[in-house]
């Protein structure tokens, strides 16, 4: 399996705090069957203000803990990657190696979790015509989102995917998110399962328990969602994507958008 989602990286952002947590919490994704990690390293975020959140910077990081993961018989591979935080401004980032992943092809982006900025949907177009694919971080998480399921089949409208928290559908996060994530997983709405870990305690890695969980309570192969799809990020190449939606749902925005994308 790969985890897309984490936070892996001693004492860099909010994650691991140091080299035996992050020892401790990659020799228990190993143990889980996951043999890749894309490290997402907080980009922009009011978390890592003053902090060297530089792609040289990261990737040195990265080198190190894989060097040591390898002296340790840790058969783990890290890739680079990064959890953007929404400001205005986006398409500047699309030329930054640490910004986008797959070559430039993707973007994760998060979002404050009790509010959307006005202008979002904006953001989300201009990246979209520059050749960058949005990757929404754990929706389900989101108060909005929350109150209205119905923002995530206008993002998927958009050309964005889906990333669902592990630890959501498990109830880790809080019943809000529980419910969310079901909905999300149940229509086939998510792209991507990660596992968000930022700890060896109660934000570990838990890709497993979610995923034999989450198949439970679907009709489809789930394994596309930790398997396939984010290599296929790792690579840079594209993810089909198909969902159901009622047309009455879509704003009149994401409407103009996917017609225009359809276009291209």
């Amino acid at each position: 399996m790969i985890d897309f989602h984490n936070h892996i990286l001693p004492s860099v952002d909010d994650g691991s705090k140091s080299i035996d947590m992050s020892l401790s919490m990659l020799k228990y994704a190993q143990e889980q069957g996951i043999t890749d990690v894309v490290n997402t390293v907080h980009f922009q975020h009011p978390k890592v203000e003053g902090i060297d959140i530089s792609y040289n910077r990261i990737k040195n990081e990265i080198d190190k803990l894989q060097n040591i993961l390898n002296q340790n018989d840790i058969s783990v591979n890290i890739h680079i990657g990064s959890e953007v935080f929404f400001l205005p401004g986006l398409l500047k980032l699309i030329n930054n190696p640490l910004a986008t992943m797959g070559n430039g092809n993707y973007m994760l982006i998060e979002f404050q979790t009790h509010q959307l900025p006005k202008d979002y949907k904006t953001q989300l177009f201009n990246l979209k015509m520059g050749g960058v694919t949005p990757i929404i971080a754990h929706p389900e998480r989101y108060k909005p989102v929350q109150d209205n399921i119905n923002i995530v089949v206008e993002w998927l409208a958009a050309g964005c995917l889906i990333q669902v928290d592990a630890g959501s559908p498990l109830g880790y996060l809080g019943e809000a998110s529980k419910i969310a994530s079901e909905k999300i997983l149940k229509n086939e709405w998510c792209q991507i399962l990660g596992s968000d870990s930022h700890n060896n305690r109660q934000r570990n890695f838990c890709l497993k328990e979610s995923i034999e969980l989450v198949q439970n309570f679907v009709d489809y192969d789930t394994s596309i969602l930790v398997n396939e799809n984010p290599q296929a990020v790792i690579d840079g190449t594209p993810i089909q994507v198909d969902f159901e939606y009622n047309e009455e749902s879509k704003s009149n925005f994401f409407t103009r958008l996917k017609d225009r994308i359809s276009l291209i």
